[in-house]
C-alpha cells in the first residue's frame, strides 16, 4: 500500500527529484526552446515519479492546480525569464493571494550536441505559502496606507492607481474588507492580463529570508 503524499513529503521529493533531474540527459528536449514544452516535460516526469511512490489527488484543468488535495500548484520556469501564467479568478488574488501555494522549479537548460541531449539544471526549488502569493507592491502599498492613518478613499484611490481589474462596487467592498482584514505581504509580482502573469524574481532573491517563502534547493 502506497503512503499518502503529504506536504512535507512533496517538499522533500521536490528537492530530491531536482537533484536527480539536474544530472539527467534527455533526448526529447534537445534543441527545444519553447518554455511551455520544457515545463510540460518536467511536470509530467515529476508527477510520474510521485505516482510510483505515493497516493495523491491529481490535478486537472477543471481543478485548476496540480495537487488539489494539498492546495499546491507546480510552476516550472527558465532562469532567463522566471515567470509563468495562472488563471484569473478574482482581483482579490492580487491582494489576498492566489488561494493556493506554489512549488516553483527554476531551471537553466543546456544542450549537448555530441549526445543530442538536453539537461535541466534545477537552480532553485522554492515553496511559497498561499498566504504569501499576493502581489508585493500592492500588499505593501496597502499596508503603508493603513499605517499612515489612511481611510477608505485612500485605499480606493490606490486600487485605481494600481489598475486593479475590478468593478466600482467590488472595489468598495474590497476597500471595506481591507480595514477589517489587512493583507499579508505577498512576494510575487502579478501583472494584469487575461491570465495573471506571475513573475518570480523576488521569491528567488528572498527565499529563505522572509516568512512563507522557503528555499528547498
Amino acid at each position: 500500500m502506497k503512503p499518502n503524499l503529504t506536504l512535507n513529503r512533496l517538499k522533500s521529493e521536490a528537492k530530491t527529484f531536482a537533484a536527480l533531474e539536474s544530472l539527467y540527459k534527455e533526448s526529447s528536449i534537445f534543441g527545444v526552446t519553447d518554455g511551455k514544452a520544457v515545463g510540460t516535460y518536467f511536470e509530467h516526469k515529476f508527477r510520474n515519479y510521485l505516482r510510483e511512490k505515493y497516493k495523491y489527488s491529481e490535478g486537472s484543468s477543471a481543478k485548476g492546480i496540480d495537487f488539489p488535495g494539498l492546495e499546491v500548484d507546480m510552476k516550472v520556469t527558465s532562469i532567463k525569464q522566471p515567470q509563468s501564467s495562472c488563471p484569473f479568478k478574482s482581483a482579490r488574488q492580487k491582494i489576498y493571494g492566489l488561494g493556493y501555494s506554489l512549488l516553483v522549479f527554476v531551471y537553466d537548460k543546456t544542450d549537448d550536441a555530441s549526445t543530442s541531449t538536453g539537461t535541466l539544471n534545477i537552480l532553485h526549488v522554492i515553496f511559497v505559502n498561499k498566504e504569501q502569493t499576493a502581489d508585493y507592491q500592492t500588499t505593501t502599498g496597502i499596508n503603508k496606507i493603513i499605517e499612515n492613518n489612511g481611510n477608505k478613499d485612500d485605499i480606493l484611490a490606490f486600487l485605481y492607481e494600481r489598475m486593479i481589474p475590478v468593478e466600482e462596487i467590488e472595489a468598495f467592498k474590497i476597500a471595506n474588507e481591507i480595514f477589517k482584514n489587512p493583507p499579508e505581504t505577498g512576494y510575487l509580482t502579478i501583472s494584469n492580463a487575461l491570465q495573471w502573469r506571475l513573475q518570480y524574481g523576488r521569491i528567488i532573491d528572498q527565499a529563505g529570508a522572509v516568512q512563507g517563502v522557503v528555499r528547498l534547493r
